[in-house]
């Protein structure tokens, strides 16, 4: 009865966790790294096929989308989620595919100019496909038997749209334990989706830090706030160019803005289009709304009990072929262009950069996490020109984020979930950037007493003994020169600066308490100053 942290261990990408009980081998999640990769993962100590099932927590790619590998390799198993989470897969693991392929085909057109040899796509469009006939689709609050010995059932982690928590029952030569995979938690009071519901109790809880050491700054009105973006945008003859998360963040997007439309809180604009632009995007809207009785919350629900769509209305346009897509730039009235990915590596929204973010009287509106080493991270930054398809961009548009629009609990939020958790003997923190991981998991100690592991990829825990056999090391990636193509020098100098910081701060443990005290209050009156 062991299990072994694979991915998202001192990172925020890349969940996976590896359990090995009752006579059978399973995962949960298996996700793809996205942004920089920190720490290299260790591998999953058995083979595709020896894999017997896998239990997901949800569809973001972070956590399912290494999925079609697994397929690959051979596993023929059954990948357990809500009914939601599997519809969704089904859309997003093509999706990747589809970028896989695409960016293979690219690679290679390129290449063989070069001499170089074939690059071959992490997994193929069919791959995907037979993927998504694996999944096995449940409702919250069932409890289900998988093989003697082992129960689960999935519980609402208020993230995504069928997003959960994942309680595993496991019984092995008398013994009983249960073990609770949070997934990611959702913020409270975010639209259409419910809040996440607690857990009793658990004997091991695995939980993530994603904002582990940060409280979500949220506007009092962001209704207001976003309606105040697109006023200033449109007054001065721009556009808003949204880069969203193809699911979640986009229909939340599309929520606010039919109540600012409803509502009529920008004027002097009546009827601008909003451009959905990802086929993924369009797609996932529509699961939305087929699952809207059992994922929507009341005030969602509210609207769909009306007769009103709460993610439709008037002059929303959604693309679906590439020639509607190169269409949208060719529009010249002030409009918001919704578009994929969210991070800004991939997907249609890259093109929107090219044609927008050299015009100073328009909007890059950032709306959600923005990852280390991704475009996205580096504009937010302030980087004053980045390389889009080969050729560099300069940036004059206006760069700005929105807070509080988290789909993650923040560090009040998390602890409030664990509070709520009876009869734990450990917590384990993933899914977290190593300072967010460390910090929450010395909270947990502070405020409950708690036994705490935050564990690197490759450790290994014996469930049936309390006790960890394999306390594995930090492996680091090398570094690429240049660490990234987007990085301008004065940048490059800060995030040097950075990692003497974090080196000096690693190795303050033992300083006299007061020096301790004194270099916090300095980071932190820094931050104040420029408003991070």
């Amino acid at each position: 009865m062991k299990m072994t942290f694979i991915g998202a261990a001192h990172e925020v990408t890349g969940s996976c966790t590896y359990v090995e009980a009752c006579g059978k081998k399973f995962l949960v999640d298996f996700g793809m790294e996205q942004g920089e990769d920190i720490y290299e993962n260790a591998q999953i100590p058995s083979s595709p096929s020896d894999i017997d099932f896998v239990l997901l927590t949800h569809a973001h790619i972070d956590h399912s989308g290494l999925l079609p590998l697994l397929f690959a390799g051979g596993f023929k198993g059954e990948i357990h989620s809500t009914e939601a989470t599997a519809n969704l897969c089904s859309v997003m693991l093509r999706d990747s595919a589809h970028i896989q392929e695409f960016e293979a085909e690219w690679r290679n057109r390129k290449g063989r100019r070069r001499g170089e040899e074939e690059f071959t796509p992490l997994y193929t469009m069919n791959e995907a496909i037979g993927t998504a006939e694996l999944f096995v689709k449940h409702s919250y609050g069932d409890t289900f038997e998988i093989s003697d010995g082992i129960t689960v059932s999935f519980s609402d982690a208020g993230h995504l749209l069928g997003s959960s928590s994942v309680s595993v029952t496991l019984t092995e030569n008398g013994i009983t334990r249960k073990i609770v995979f949070s997934g990611d938690i959702g913020n409270t009071n975010q639209p259409l989706i419910r809040d996440p519901q607690y857990i009793s109790d658990a004997d091991y809880m695995v939980m993530e830090s994603t904002y582990g050491n940060r409280v979500h700054e949220r506007p009092t009105d962001y209704v207001t706030a976003l309606a105040k973006v697109l006023q200033d945008t449109f007054d001065r003859g721009g556009s808003v160019i949204i880069p969203s998360f193809a699911v979640g963040r986009t229909q939340e997007m599309l929520y606010f803005i039919r109540k600012i439309k409803d509502s009529g809180l920008v004027s002097g604009h009546d009827g601008f289009p909003v451009y959905v632009d990802s086929p993924l995007a369009n797609e996932a809207t529509d699961i939305f709304i087929c699952n809207r009785e059992s994922c929507y919350d009341e005030e969602a629900l509210s609207f769909v009990h009306q007769g009103i769509n709460p993610i439709a209305f008037d002059d929303l346009i959604r693309t679906v072929t590439s020639e509607d897509s190169r269409t949208i730039n060719g529009d010249t009235r002030s409009k918001v262009i919704i578009s994929a990915s969210g991070m800004c590596e991939a997907g249609r929204i890259k093109h929107h950069l090219k044609h927008n973010l050299w015009k100073k009287e328009n909007t890059i509106l950032f709306v959600g996490y923005q990852a280390t080493n991704t475009l996205g991270r580096s504009l937010i930054e302030g980087a004053k020109e980045v390389k889009l398809f080969g050729e560099t961009v300069h940036v004059f548009a206006q760069i700005m984020q929105l807070p509080g629009i988290s789909g993650h609990a923040d560090m009040n939020g998390l602890m409030n979930w664990a509070k709520a958790v009876k009869g734990v003997k450990r917590f384990f923190v993933n899914h977290g950037e190593a300072s967010q991981a460390e910090s929450f998991g010395q909270k947990l100690r502070d405020e409950l007493g708690a036994d705490v592991y935050v564990p690197y990829s490759g450790a290994e825990f014996d469930l049936a003994e309390n006790m960890i056999t394999i306390d594995a090391e930090p492996k680091p990636v090398p570094k690429k020169n240049g660490r990234n193509a987007n990085m301008n020098q004065a940048y490059a100098e800060l995030v040097n600066a950075s990692d003497r910081l974090a080196s000096l701060i690693k190795n303050s443990d033992g300083r006299a308490n007061a020096d301790m005290r004194r270099l916090a209050e300095i980071i932190n009156n820094l931050c104040d100053e420029w408003k991070l």
